[in-house]
């Protein structure tokens, strides 16, 4: 299968690398071209829209900002649209609102062109060596076309339903992380300010059922002050601010969530997006000044 990608970030490139180390063809498009430099030289056809990919490969990964996004490369100026071929289906690995992913599904269907959902959890790190978990929802006869293809990017591929429902999940499993970077910030503080050496405090969590990855790995690098983006804070951000509308268009409160969307949008005023997500830890540092 031809795969193409759309949208070289962090996550794109290194999926982009995966698909190239195994022997895929691939093709790539790039708002801004530079970023798809090193794929480029690992052997990836470069592309000046995502019109030029449709006509060329069988499947495409979308893997960008927002739904804004998706439907701008999608439907836009030279879109998928303008170039689509028959065999085309369409992947979005985008975190979006899941009722905009099913109205960009419908969309599709009016061109004839199938579109899964296929949001991730896990980072740049793990995506290079094809560790991935991915959530599925869309067509299950489409999916099984695409499967061997998922499964080479991830090692869990879960195929969840319909449109709508494997993004409902990222959304929920985002604000996890969100809670969970935040209440360790608050507790590495919390124990420093009391002469306490956080690094106990998290030998005790993570003897406990309460441990999980993030503070058996990345709430050390918190501690040290290293928060080299494998996830930018200014895209939790994004997706915080995503949930939060998701929660409207549900009629729902999730007061805890709009907390959190208050508190990492200080923290993107205050200079901190291009850290780790986990650089939040440097907001609550400022507002207790223990900078």
């Amino acid at each position: 299968m031809k795969i193409g990608i759309i949208g070289i970030g962090i996550l794109g490139n290194a999926v982009a690398l995966r698909l190239l180390d195994l022997g895929y063809e691939v093709t790539v498009y790039n708002r801004t071209q530079g970023k798809t430099n090193e794929v480029g030289k690992k052997g990836a056809h470069v592309v000046s829209s995502p019109k030029i990919m449709a006509e060329k490969v069988e499947m495409i990964i979308i893997i960008v900002k927002d739904a804004k996004a998706v439907k701008e490369v999608s439907f836009g100026k030279n879109g998928i649209i303008e170039g689509k071929n028959s065999k085309l289906i369409v992947a979005d690995m985008s975190t979006i609102d899941p009722v905009e992913s099913k109205n960009i599904a419908k969309e599709f269907q009016q061109y004839q062109i199938e579109k899964l959902e296929i949001p991730v959890m896990g980072g740049p790190n793990v995506a290079i060596t094809g560790k991935l978990v991915m959530m599925v929802s869309g067509s299950i006869d489409i999916f099984e076309r695409c499967k061997e293809v998922f499964e080479k990017i991830a090692n869990k591929v879960l195929f969840l339903g319909e449109q709508g429902v494997a993004n409902s999940i990222k959304l929920a499993m985002n604000l996890q992380i969100t809670m969970l970077a935040l209440s360790l910030s608050e507790g590495i503080t919390l124990v420093k300010k009391s002469n306490v050496d956080p690094k106990i405090f998290l030998e005790v969590l993570n003897s406990t059922y309460f441990k999980t990855g993030m503070s058996e790995n990345k709430a050390f690098k918190m501690i040290e002050g290293n928060h080299d983006a494998t996830f930018t804070l200014a895209n939790l951000k994004k997706d915080i601010t995503t949930m939060t509308n998701a929660a409207i268009n549900l009629g729902i409160e999730l007061p805890m969530i709009s907390k959190a969307e208050e508190i990492y949008e200080n923290a993107i005023k205050e200079g901190l997006g291009d850290l780790d997500y986990t650089g939040i830890i440097q907001h609550i540092k400022k507002i207790n000044n223990m900078l």
